[in-house]
């Protein structure tokens, strides 16, 4: 806690910027939810208590705080510490593909490197835009809204077997008013999908290995397990993925999966299979590109493992 002399000594908007980024650093807080150093993450935190864009005038840093402010101030200060909760769950607001979306605790904080690939519309794999997009482990919703403003004539699912997650993602169709075109769908991978088939499937899947789950920073811990933890090597869920996308893809449709660390150990486990791995010039890694075709000619090596 903050001591009363301490706090007295604190005045203007800059003041706390760098009382957060001292205390954060003090704490040795993990940073890595929208930003990645404990200056940005107290300004973030500051700006949102307050009230005030982050792009606000450099004059506004030099402004005083009434008292309440300071309260609102060090009490989400305080809260990033003793918590270890990533700051969008203290903000409920995180940003992807420059598009905002609601967050919380139920699902993951969006940051996946498949938006740099929403960006380019998936050039060159994607063959003409989709009409069908399916999010598969879709969260908050991030990733199939970013697709579905990337490609406005399509009609997308946003699916998970989670009922909170479809909640948090609901809360963003309706924000970004996308109901006519976007829809949820509660579903264990296909099981809920039967029926359905799709030009292009995105998933952002449960891919964190056994020793790296148990190794994580709090702040990740704070995440729902069951969106990261899959199975002694990460690719519990990627194995099934792989078996079954192949009935709910359209000719030439593709398959766009993250796998993130787990990429090395799914190269050795089929290293038949021409898994394409785009180059992610805005960071990141462990995204595959494979399509319908080659999921189909290669079908059998997924249902031996």
């Amino acid at each position: 806690m903050i001591e009363k002399r301490e706090a007295s000594e604190l005045c203007t908007v800059l003041d706390y910027i760098r009382w957060g980024t001292s205390r954060f650093n003090e704490a040795g807080l993990w940073f890595g939810h929208g930003t990645d150093n404990a200056w940005d993450e107290a300004l973030l935190l500051v700006m949102h208590a307050l009230h005030l864009p982050l792009d606000s005038k450099p004059e506004v840093l030099q402004a005083r705080l009434t008292t309440e402010e300071r309260r609102e101030v060090i009490a989400l200060l305080e809260r990033r510490v003793d918590e270890r909760l990533p700051a969008p769950y203290l903000t409920h607001e995180a940003w992807f593909c420059d598009i905002p979306f609601y967050v919380d605790g139920r699902v993951l904080v969006p940051r996946s490197p498949i938006g740099e690939l929403i960006r380019g519309e998936f050039q060159p794999w994607l063959q003409g835009e989709p009409l069908a997009v399916l999010d598969l482990c879709c969260g908050s919703g991030c990733i199939g809204i970013a697709s579905a403003m990337a490609f406005p004539e399509a009609r997308v699912d946003l699916s998970d077997i989670s009922a909170e997650a479809l909640e948090v993602a609901q809360i963003n169709i309706n924000r970004h008013h996308l109901n006519q075109r976007v829809r949820t769908v509660q579903s264990d991978l296909f099981s809920g999908l039967e029926g359905c088939s799709y030009d292009l499937i995105l998933c952002n899947p449960p891919y964190v290995d056994a020793r790296d789950l148990a190794e994580m920073p709090a702040e990740y811990r704070a995440e729902p397990e069951i969106a990261l933890g899959s199975g002694d090597d990460g690719l519990d869920f990627t194995r099934r993925l792989l078996r079954e996308a192949v009935d709910h893809l359209q000719p030439e449709g593709l398959l766009v999966c993250e796998v993130g660390n787990s990429w090395e150990t799914l190269e050795e486990t089929f290293p038949q299979v021409p898994f394409m791995w785009p180059e992610l010039e805005q960071g990141g890694h462990g995204v595959f590109v494979i399509r319908r075709e080659e999921l189909l000619a290669y079908r059998k090596f997924f249902s031996d493992r």
